[in-house]
């Protein structure tokens, strides 16, 4: 009890104790390793942590200090238990960066909350440990601090003996506090030099980590991999610190990469990299540098036997709303499951999630490019431009291009992204003139979506349309309009009244399909139309235990919660089924392929799936993967196969793993330099550039 009339000692045991604490609890939650050199790491990290504002703290007086201490230990609790449900929730471990959300996930605040699981509350302990001991025993503390200045073994002396030895033990002490102060600082010196040496040293390093943890410390920007190596307590302040102080890329030297080989066939693509060469030994920048070096070294993707099977057709690519498999059945879905069923369809796709994954995912599908894991990438750069965007690819081909969506822009700033990505015209909910509700939980219809797009392109013959639904939007734990109206023809099953309100929502998504398809038919253009359907995300607010109550596989493992549909129809092609796992980011090459448009397939991290070239691999925004063989779990750098005897190297793990951490690291540079703007007014200067 003594020792702790040491200010700086009694502040730094008050935050140290509950955030180790709460350290170990969230391990045990989040179903994190509990020994290995993460754990030493995050324990150096706490006690830098506690050393630093414990002695910050012994600056103030006792009653601020305390209040402090406990306003700190306070954060870190609430922050640890939000980081357990984001994730939860999301699948990644939330950004300070994403904050410009905060206001958005406001409206959801109740389902995220009702999403948590009960263990997660057991983080709540240590900081009730604490409060009890500041009114039980924090007075006792006081007393006994004060009665060592005080002294009143001293008696018999006088009062004003008494009075200066008082002055001369609170100078003791003074002066004890200040030593103390200044050994916390050197010792959080020295702590910190330990906390990079753990980074560092080769011994302590997962040697098939897609990150390595040196990078992590720079720049946080996987915080699934950072948390599972700092802590939730030090992934915090790392996340702030990036957040105020953004980690910019080096500029120093650029990187070259080594030109893939070409096999000579009748199917190569023939372009000219002249121009884009000349780009890249005229350049000064190295991070454009690098960019060009990376993208004019990869592959250019072969055609093949689909090569143009849609040219001159027309396109719509449609994004579900929170769409899942839920949707692939014949008896609620008819007009999907037709679609599923008549055209093309891969069965291994998935829509990884991410802090935006709506915006962020959307993004993707439009330029295959993986979005920046810890901001709301569409948001945060609204501004820049994509000549290779799907939406301009296809005005290069002479299309006209258009954008719908049946909200407004409160999320996303789809009133500047979608023009910035070449679409012709985007048509917000207040210009297709669909009713809507301010109330969270009140969606638009579908249904009036899709007959809004049918009036306005009636009267087009060659046209490139992308629809972004919204009905199938959370929440689904409170009754609405669309939640409830379709909820008696679940009534012969035991699922959640949850699920049911997402499955009625699910019906108007599939009824808007039945417009689309016989709208189109009624005016002569389902057959030159092709139809795209992806989903952006799982439908979040509803737990595994309530989705697997309508699966036969189990959500929870593998990020197989991230399964959704895939499509491509057209009345004129063969019903297939394709086995390869694949996501979103491959969209773009894709079409690109089929409609023979002209474009670089090296502009893309995503390949044509219909190519030889492709290989079957679904990544996700954490740097997780899956294939046939395994599931790399990229947050604890561990794999798990899916049949014992065939496995992958090392050595080709950690290849893998490179080769995605290098389309995340350029994708990231890419947009975060506005580097396709840049490439395009090197290789197509408009008049006022030549002269410049």
């Amino acid at each position: 009890m003594r020792a702790l009339t040491n200010k700086v000692l009694k502040n730094y045991l008050l935050i140290m104790l509950p955030l180790l604490a709460i350290e170990i609890i969230f391990r045990l939650v989040m179903n994190l390793e509990l020994l290995d050199w993460a754990c030493l790491r995050i324990i150096i990290g706490v006690n830098i942590i506690a050393l630093v504002f414990g002695a910050l703290f012994s600056f103030c007086g006792r009653v601020a200090g305390n209040i402090l201490t406990i306003i700190l230990d306070t954060l870190f609790t609430i922050y640890a238990i939000a980081q357990a449900g984001f994730n939860h929730y999301l699948g990644v471990y939330m950004s300070f960066g994403t904050s410009s959300q905060l206001a958005a996930v406001a409206d959801y605040l109740k389902e995220y909350i009702d999403s948590f699981e009960t263990k997660y509350w057991l983080m709540l302990i240590p900081l009730g440990v604490i409060i009890l001991y500041y009114i039980f025993l924090e007075h006792r503390v006081h007393v006994i601090e004060r009665n060592d200045i005080i002294d009143f073994t001293d008696k018999f002396d006088s009062e004003e003996r008494k009075k200066q030895n008082a002055i001369d033990r609170f100078k003791l002490k003074k002066k004890k506090d200040g030593n103390s102060k200044t050994n916390a600082f050197v010792i959080a010196i020295f702590l910190m030099g330990a906390f990079y040496a753990t980074a560092v040293l080769p011994f302590m390093q997962n040697k098939i980590q897609i990150k390595t943890t040196q990078a992590l410390i720079l720049n946080p920007d996987m915080p699934n991999l950072a948390v599972s190596q700092f802590g939730i307590s030090s992934y915090g302040i790392l996340d702030i610190k990036n957040t105020l102080i953004p980690y910019q890329e080096k500029n120093k030297n650029y990187k070259e990469f080594k030109k893939a080989e070409v096999v000579e066939s009748d199917y190569n693509r023939k372009i000219d990299d002249t121009a884009w060469e000349k780009v890249i030994s005229e350049e000064n920048n190295n991070n454009y540098k690098t960019l060009s070096n990376y993208f004019i070294s990869q592959k250019i993707t072969d055609m093949n036997d689909y090569t143009g099977i849609f040219k001159d057709k027309n396109l719509i690519v449609i994004m579900v709303e929170s769409g899942s498999n839920i949707l692939i059945n014949e008896e609620y879905y008819p007009n999907l499951y037709k679609l599923y069923n008549e055209g093309w369809a891969w069965e291994n796709n998935y829509s990884p999630r991410n802090a935006c994954s709506t915006g962020n995912n959307e993004m993707s599908g439009m330029i295959s490019l993986y979005t920046i894991n810890n901001v709301c990438t569409a948001n945060r750069y609204r501004n820049n431009v994509y000549p290779e965007s799907l939406f301009n690819l296809f005005k290069k081909a002479g299309y006209t291009t258009s954008s719908y969506h049946d909200y407004t822009d409160q999320y996303y700033y789809r009133t500047t992204i979608h023009p910035n990505m070449g679409s012709d015209h985007y048509y917000g909910v207040r210009e297709l003139g669909i009713p809507y509700s301010d109330l969270y939980k009140e969606w638009p219809s579908d249904e009036e979506l899709m007959k809004r797009f049918l009036n306005i392109t009636e009267d087009d013959t060659r046209f490139m349309a992308w629809i972004t639904t919204v009905t199938s939007h959370q929440p689904y734990t409170s009754n609405s309009e669309m939640g409830d109206k379709y909820l008696d023809l679940f009534n012969d099953t035991n699922y959640s009244t949850s699920l049911k309100r997402y499955m009625s929502k699910l019906k108007v998504v599939d009824n808007s399909i039945g417009i689309l398809i016989d709208g189109l038919k009624a005016q002569g253009k389902l057959d030159d139309t092709v139809i795209v359907i992806y989903a952006d995300h799982y439908p979040y607010g509803l737990k595994d235990k309530v989705l697997n109550e309508y699966y036969d596989y189990d959500v929870s493992v593998n990020n197989e919660v991230d399964r959704t549909p895939f499509i491509i129809y057209n009345p004129e092609i063969s019903a297939t089924k394709y086995k390869e796992y694949t996501t979103f980011i491959n969209i773009v090459p894709t079409i690109a392929n089929l409609f023979d448009l002209n474009y670089d397939p090296r502009y893309y991290v995503g390949t044509d799936l219909l190519s030889s070239d492709y290989v079957s691999r679904a990544f996700f925004a954490d740097g997780s993967w899956q294939d046939e063989k395994a599931f790399y779990d990229a947050s604890t750098g561990k794999i798990s196969y899916k049949v014992e005897n065939d496995t992958y190297e090392a050595e080709e793990i950690v290849n893998i793993n490179k080769e995605i951490n290098e389309k995340i690291a350029m994708s990231n540079l890419a947009i975060k330099t506005n580097y396709f703007k840049y490439l395009d007014s090197k290789l197509n200067p408009t008049d006022n550039e030549k002269t410049e």
